[in-house]
C-alpha cells in the first residue's frame, strides 16, 4: 500500500507541475494548479475502479479499443470523396471517431473472459460433441460412492481431477493421525479405482488459480471455466456453489431421493437392533441407513417383526420412521385394512408416555418430541 500511495502522489505532483509550466489555461496560475489538480484526481479514481477489474476483462477493453480506432480510421478513409470543408462531413468524421473504440471498450471488456487460455484453445478444437466435465472434490473422492456409480454408469461425460485436490488429498494421507491417514489413502485407492473402470474418462486438470487461496473457491472457478459440474457432498460448498451460479451434483441427495417412500398406515418388517431410550421401546435401522423407531418393542430385541408406521420425520440430515410393533394377533386384522392412517388405531396398552405411537388424532407437534426419544 505504501509504494501505491507514493506513485499516487508523484504522479499528481508530475500532472500539477505540467500544469504549471505549460499553462494550458493562460497566465492565471491558480486556474492551471486547480485544473491540474482535477486531471490528476480523475485519473486517480479512474484507477481504483480498474483495480477490481480483472486482467482478462482489461485486456479485452484494450484489445477491443484498438479494433474500434482501427475500424473509425477505416471508415474516416472510406469518406475520402467528401468534403472536409463541410462542418457535417467533419462532425460525422469526429462522431465515428468517437463511436468506434467507445464500442469496442465497452464489448472488449464485457467479453474478456474469451481471451482466457481454456476459451482460446476450444476456439481451435475440432467440432464435435460438447464435453461434460463432473469436477470432484476431496470430499466425494473419499466417500468412495462415485466409483460406484461410474461403476453402474450414472456419471457420464468426463471426470475432472484438479491438482490442487490431489494435493490437498495427498496433504490428508500424509497426516499424523491415523484416522486421517486412513481415510486419505482411501481416497487415492477411489481414484486408482476409477482409473481403471473401462468406458470411463479421467482427466487430471492442470488448471489452478493462484490468486484463490481456498479449494472451494478454486473448484467453483474451475467449474465456471470449463462450464461443468462439481461432485460433491460437502453441504456448504453446494451451497457457495449455487450462489456463485455453478451446477453442483450432491451425493448424499441423490442417496435420500432414491430412499423408498414409507407412509403412515403402512406394514414393514424391520430387525429390532437394540433398546430405545424411552420405556418399552426398540429402534431398528433400514437398509439405506435409515432410523425407525418402534413402540411396545423392547422385548422382541435381535427379532424381526411386522409393524406399523405411525409418522415420518423428514429432516435435513436425512429420515426417521416411528412405528408400532404389531401383536401376531392384531397383524392380521390391521393387514385386511386399507393402508391408510385414519384405520390404524393402536390398543390402549401400548401407548407409551413419550406420545410416539399416538394414533391419527396425534397433534404434529408429538413429531419432535418423539424424535428427542430416539435411542442412539
Amino acid at each position: 500500500m505504501a509504494w501505491s500511495l507514493l506513485a499516487r502522489l508523484l504522479f499528481s505532483g508530475a500532472v500539477i507541475y505540467s500544469a504549471f509550466l505549460l499553462a494550458p489555461l493562460g497566465t492565471q496560475t491558480a486556474a492551471n494548479l486547480l485544473f491540474g489538480a482535477g486531471l490528476a484526481a480523475l485519473a486517480v479514481v479512474f484507477e481504483a475502479q480498474l483495480r477490481d477489474t480483472s486482467v482478462p476483462h482489461m485486456a479485452g477493453a484494450l484489445v477491443g479499443g484498438g479494433a474500434g480506432l482501427l475500424a473509425a480510421k477505416g471508415v474516416g478513409a472510406a469518406l475520402y470523396w467528401a468534403n472536409p470543408a463541410d462542418q457535417r462531413v467533419a462532425f460525422l468524421h469526429t462522431f465515428v471517431l468517437l463511436l468506434f473504440p467507445y464500442l469496442g471498450l465497452v464489448l472488449g471488456g464485457r467479453k474478456g473472459e474469451w481471451l482466457e487460455p481454456t476459451r482460446l484453445m476450444s476456439l481451435f478444437r475440432a467440432t464435435g460433441p460438447e464435453r461434460r466435465y463432473k469436477i470432484l472434490d476431496t470430499s466425494v473422492i473419499i466417500d468412495g460412492r462415485v466409483a460406484d456409480l461410474c461403476d453402474t454408469g450414472f456419471i457420464d461425460g468426463t471426470l475432472v481431477i484438479p491438482q490442487f485436490v490431489l494435493k490437498e488429498l495427498q496433504l490428508v494421507a500424509d497426516s499424523a493421525d491415523s484416522m486421517k491417514r486412513n481415510r486419505g489413502r482411501r481416497g487415492l485407492d477411489i481414484l486408482q479405482k476409477i482409473q481403471k473402470m473401462a468406458g470411463t474418462d479421467v482427466l487430471v486438470s492442470d488448471v489452478d488459480f493462484p490468486d484463490v487461496r481456498e479449494v472451494d473457491l478454486k473448484l467453483i472457478e474451475l467449474a465456471r471455466t470449463l462450464s461443468g459440474k462439481i461432485v460433491t457432498n460437502d453441504f456448504n460448498l453446494n451451497k457457495v456453489a449455487q450462489l456463485r451460479g455453478v451446477q453442483v451434483l450432491n451425493i448424499n441427495e441423490l442417496a435420500n431421493a432414491l430412499k423408498p417412500v414409507v407412509l403412515p398406515g403402512e406394514i414393514m418388517k424391520v430387525f429390532i437392533l437394540k433398546e430405545g431410550k424411552e420405556y418399552n421401546q426398540g429402534v431398528a435401522y433400514l437398509d439405506d441407513g435409515t432410523m425407525v423407531v418402534v413402540d411396545n418393542a423392547r422385548k422382541m430385541i435381535s427379532k424381526t417383526i411386522d409393524i406399523v408406521v405411525t409418522s415420518v420425520l423428514q429432516t435435513t440430515a436425512g429420515k426417521m420412521i416411528f412405528g408400532r410393533y404389531l401383536d401376531p394377533s392384531q397383524a392380521s386384522g390391521v393387514e385386511e385394512r386399507p393402508r391408510s392412517r385414519s384405520q390404524v388405531s393402536p390398543p390402549p396398552s401400548t401407548v407409551t408416555p413419550s406420545g410416539v405411537a399416538v394414533a391419527p388424532a396425534a397433534a404434529p407437534a408429538d413429531v419432535p418430541r418423539a424424535a428427542s426419544s430416539a435411542g442412539k
